[in-house]
């Protein structure tokens, strides 16, 4: 599997955790910020600067994904072997 397959797998699993992923552009805001999760309004964000690296995409979401509950759901095989290599 490709790091653009990689990700979009990710993105799908985000969201059955109901986690919106957007892809913003932190240049143009002056201000250094990094891509990571957020909450607005009883909704979830997670917010990636669209200028990393799509390998760099694929790891900073994995990181997110690790932390969630995820026994409980299907996950593929690849991306499971994947978010348990970190």
């Amino acid at each position: 599997m490709n790091s653009t397959q990689l990700y979009q797998h990710l993105k799908e699993l985000s969201g059955k955790f109901e986690i919106t992923v957007i892809e913003q552009n932190f240049r143009k805001t002056g201000v250094n910020a990094k891509s990571g999760l957020c909450k607005i309004k009883d909704e979830q964000f997670f917010i990636m600067d669209k200028h990393l690296a799509i390998r760099e995409k694929v790891e900073v979401l994995a990181d997110c994904i690790r932390n969630l509950p995820l026994d409980d759901i299907y996950v593929m095989p690849a991306i499971r072997k994947y978010l348990d290599q970190a």
